[in-house]
């Protein structure tokens, strides 16, 4: 037997086995494969399909419930928080005001009046409190609120001493009482009104966020409407059926979530603009008008008080003149605006005031009080030509005397002022309230609504897969 001949080469090493395939690999191989056919397009379909419908039904869910709990945030908390802030600086203003004037009536300072100052000291102090309790990750209304509490029982003693002198006959007591409303009017009201300041923005910010229009959801909606359309249109242009059930009852669960969101958001936002335009907003400049009747009220006392020890040293039109008279006349111009005749001008704080009401029994205590400052004024110019004449006795009548008097004109303002502020408190309460009552349930039901559609749709894809079986 011959051999064929031998060349000395090696033969060349056997190939290296290809790497085993992972189950993902695979697993991608198949879905690729199935997608190639009609059940395998079908079941595609029908997963992106419920996807989309239970994302359309997170999505409205978690924005609905963003935009409830800061509609309730709004009724519940920051404008509450908002109207404490205002009785705050209200509050404070009173005492100063009830303070100079029981001063004004001499050694035997009324009971009345005494109650009255200590009442509004004990409110401050219990709504600092609550304030502090309720104030949450505001930096700035902290530290007003600790910034009051720290100088609230200095102005206390500083009345006290002025008090305790004006009993004696003393003529300490009137540069006691002065240094008091200093520390009120330069210190404790700023520090209020910044506080007012912060809790009002609060509740702006709280009021963007609960009328902000869902965007997110009615896209996620618009997208899984679109799809559930392109499916029924793609099944009847390959079978000719008019009709998929299941398909049918996820367009309509769709649709009604996304007219439940559209409208009722769309009511949620009109009536909450209209607790802010009609409510909250008539609130802030009501709030305002009665704060500057009650300084225009302490400058008026304090003008008896002073007697002209206290003036403008500042240049300008003003400077000499009376300090506190001077005052008064800013906070009425502020009140009634710059009267041309008998009538205040436009854009004074009534003015504001009465429009911003939205109907007459919002309107008719702002006129009131607006004729009743007019009274006011013209009883303060009678005091004042009583009192630049020389005549004490008779000023201090015609401010503090019990008929006729530029204090009964004020209490009057005071008491029409307080009564279009509670008038108003109720029509925010009752706008606001049915401004978040738009939003109760859609974030459940937009979950059930969404269930109950992505079931359907998973049916009727079914239903058309067991065609082919």
């Amino acid at each position: 037997m011959s051999y064929p001949p031998t060349t000395g080469r090696a033969a060349p090493p056997p190939a290296p086995a290809a790497p085993p395939r992972t189950a993902w690999a695979e697993g991608l191989d198949r879905a690729r494969a199935a997608a190639t056919t009609e059940p395998g397009r079908l079941r595609v379909i029908g997963a992106v399909l419920a996807a989309l419908v239970i994302a359309f039904g997170a999505v409205t869910a978690w924005q609905v419930s963003d935009r409830q709990t800061a509609a309730d945030a709004v009724a519940e908390r920051s404008q509450p928080l908002s109207a404490d802030a205002a009785q705050i600086y209200r509050s404070l203003a009173d005492a100063d005001t009830t303070a100079t004037g029981g001063f004004l009536a001499g050694g035997q300072e009324p009971p009345q009046v005494r109650q009255r100052f200590v009442q509004d000291i004990d409110t401050a102090s219990k709504l600092l409190v609550r304030a502090a309790a309720n104030t949450e990750g505001s930096s700035s209304a902290r530290h007003e609120i600790q910034k009051i509490n720290q100088l609230l029982p200095v102005y206390t003693g500083l009345i006290d001493s002025a008090r305790a002198n004006n009993r004696q006959g003393l003529p300490l007591g009137g540069a006691y009482l002065r240094y008091a409303n200093d520390t009120m009017r330069d210190q404790l009201l700023p520090a209020a009104g910044r506080l007012y300041q912060a809790e009002t923005a609060r509740l702006g910010e709280d009021y963007e966020d609960a009328e902000a229009w869902p965007w997110v959801a009615i896209a996620t909606g618009l997208v899984a409407l679109g799809a559930l359309g392109w499916a029924q249109r793609r099944e009847f242009q390959r079978t000719n059926r008019v009709v998929n059930r299941g398909l049918l009852t996820a367009t309509a669960a769709s649709t009604v979530v996304m007219l439940w969101l559209v409208v009722g958001h769309a009511v949620a936002s009109t009536r909450l603009s209209d607790s802010n335009d009609h409510g909250a907003k008539s609130l802030q400049v009501l709030n305002e008008a009665r704060i500057d009747s009650l300084r225009a009220r302490a400058d008026e006392n304090l003008t008896l008080v002073a007697r002209g020890a206290v003036v403008v040293d500042k240049d300008g039109a003003n400077k000499g003149k009376d300090a506190y008279e001077v005052s008064y006349g800013s906070r009425m111009s502020a009140l009634v605006g710059e009267a041309s005749g008998d009538r205040p001008s436009d854009g004074s704080l009534l003015d504001r005031a009465s429009a911003l009401a939205d109907d007459d029994e919002g309107r008719e205590p702002v006129e009131k009080a607006g004729d009743r400052i007019h009274e006011w004024q013209v009883r303060h110019k009678a005091a004042r030509a009583a009192d630049d004449g020389g005549d004490y006795k008779a000023a201090l009548t015609k401010v503090i005397g019990a008929e006729d008097s530029t204090g009964e004109s004020f209490d009057a303002v005071d008491g029409q002022l307080a009564k279009a502020l509670d008038h108003e408190q109720r029509e925010f309460q009752q706008a606001a309230d049915d401004g978040r009552g738009a939003f109760t349930a859609m974030a459940l039901g937009a979950g059930v609504l969404t269930v109950l559609g992505a079931a359907g749709a998973v049916l009727g894809i079914g239903r058309r897969l067991s065609e082919y079986r």
